[in-house]
């Protein structure tokens, strides 16, 4: 009597758990198999296989970028939209400053 009261309290999982089963079942036994797949797709495979085989070619024989350690490509024009002085700017912008205070 025990036992059947523990059941009934988990019936609607063990139902879920038959359905379930039962669906997983019948998917795999209608689904194409893997090999059917593979010979779909295989030219979609290969190309995307050697599209990335180009690209690490194309990466390593590429040169490398040679960037001298002072300012870099864009830091003027970042600077200039941003609205911050360069350092000389600073100085001189301060010194102007300091001629119309006297």
């Amino acid at each position: 009597m025990e036992i059947t009261e523990k059941l009934l309290k988990f019936k609607f999982h063990i139902l879920s758990f038959f359905a379930f089963s039962f669906l997983i079942i019948t998917v795999c036994y209608l689904a194409p198999r893997f090999l059917d797949i593979l010979k779909y797709f295989w030219p979609l495979l290969v190309s995307t296989a050697l599209f990335l085989v180009a690209v690490v070619v194309f990466d390593r024989i590429s040169p490398l970028s040679v960037e001298s350690p002072g300012e870099k490509a864009g830091d003027g024009l970042l600077e200039f939209v941003a609205g911050e002085p360069a350092t000389g700017e600073a100085d001189a912008a301060a010194e102007e400053e300091s001629a119309k205070a006297e």
